[in-house]
């Protein structure tokens, strides 16, 4: 399609409203407020150790850009802090939102009281897979956008209003109305769901403006390609030993078939490359650090990667269930992850399911024995 006929966000948003003739435009908004931080956030990636001197202005000019440590308690890089300030002040003054939770910050982040207030709130991962951008691998932001409950959005009416809590955000992944996040890779892109499939953009900079480059994405359901860190394969649960040792059995295992192994740290890049060629994620419930029933934050990663997935025609489980069925308890609860294409996440699934009833006959492949420097007979 030549570019001059490629549709932009906004025409594919008000497309999408079209659908829904009493929706007020709010939403359409707000993405593109969250397209305007992204916008943001990948030209200050791209200046790398140069720094960029308009982001760095978002923050206090006093305030030492020495590593910190965030809620998570991992060490925040300045372009963490960048990026957070930037969804922050990008997304607060258009009036369609009730309050933020983002990863950077321990409790939600209150509309200032100049601001208008709406119905919408919105959770984000300012800047997924941070630790790489001292190597130059692609990095990103995830986002999901949910409703405010009726009782927030009914203050400020005929009662004063009130601010957000952390109760009002947690809510199961099936009740987003959009998600979607950015990669800032050679080039930046925008995946979107609204609820009726997926779409990408891709950043034109000329006009600096996102155009539709990829309509309808869909998920393959097969795959001959996974990913996960084999590092703590000491820590994993036994189903997910038996999923990896007969991948990497290949064709002379049970799968009958070779299978590639990737890992890029980076599950915005993880994500992107299932949605483009197939694949299957796994950073799986381990037994690692058992004050943490999981890697990956619930709200806003595993749900907005969860429901891009699904609206491809893919699966996102946690290995014994769909992840959009979870009940938050936390603003920043972990989870266990699964994702990609449907066959394969469904195949983890049975292997837990097995497991957990018993049933299972795990796969022991000789490639894989202890072996001896000294023959059987010697040992005698």
């Amino acid at each position: 399609m030549p570019l001059s006929n490629r549709r932009t966000l906004t025409q594919y948003l008000i497309e999408q409203r079209r659908r829904f003739p009493q929706a007020s435009g709010a939403l359409n908004a707000l993405i593109l407020d969250v397209a305007l931080a992204t916008k943001a956030i990948a030209r200050s990636v791209s200046f790398g150790e140069l720094g960029d001197p308009v982001g760095r202005q978002l923050v206090d000019a006093a305030k030492s850009h020495a590593p910190v440590v965030n809620v998570q308690g991992e060490a925040q890089k300045p372009l963490d802090v960048i990026s957070n300030e930037i969804f922050l002040r990008t997304s607060e003054w258009g009036g369609h939102l009730a309050g933020m939770g983002s990863e950077e910050m321990e409790a939600p982040y209150q509309i200032p009281a100049q601001y208008q207030r709406g119905k919408y709130l919105l959770v984000f991962d300012p800047l997924d897979g941070s630790g790489n951008l001292d190597v130059n691998v692609s990095v990103g932001s995830i986002f999901s956008i949910l409703r405010a409950p009726q009782e927030v959005i009914d203050s400020g009416r005929d009662r004063p209003q009130r601010d957000v809590c952390e109760a009002d955000f947690l809510q199961p992944g099936s009740t987003q109305v959009a998600a979607g996040y950015a990669i800032y890779g050679p080039v930046t892109m925008l995946v979107l769901t609204v609820g009726h499939g997926v779409a990408g953009f891709t950043l034109d900079h000329n006009l600096g403006e996102f155009k539709l480059t990829h309509p309808d994405i869909r998920v393959p359901a097969d795959t001959q390609e996974f990913a996960i860190n084999s590092s703590n394969s000491r820590f994993w649960e036994p189903p997910v030993k038996r999923y990896v040792d007969e991948c990497l059995a290949g064709k002379t295992g049970p799968r009958g078939k070779d299978f590639n192994m990737r890992w890029i740290a980076s599950m915005v890049a993880e994500a992107h490359r299932i949605l483009m060629r197939g694949g299957v994620f796994m950073y799986p419930k381990d037994t690692k650090d058992l004050g943490k029933p999981g890697r990956l934050r619930l709200l806003y990663e595993a749900n907005p990667v969860g429901f891009i997935m699904e609206q491809a025609g893919g699966r996102a489980s946690t290995g014994r269930r769909k992840v959009l069925e979870e009940v938050p308890t936390g603003l920043h609860q972990r989870i266990g992850l699964v994702f990609g294409s449907k066959n394969e996440v469904e195949r983890i699934e049975r292997y837990h399911a097995e497991y957990d009833a018993g049933t299972d006959k795990p796969y022991s492949s000789p490639l894989f024995n202890e072996r001896s420097l000294y023959r059987p007979e010697a040992l005698t």
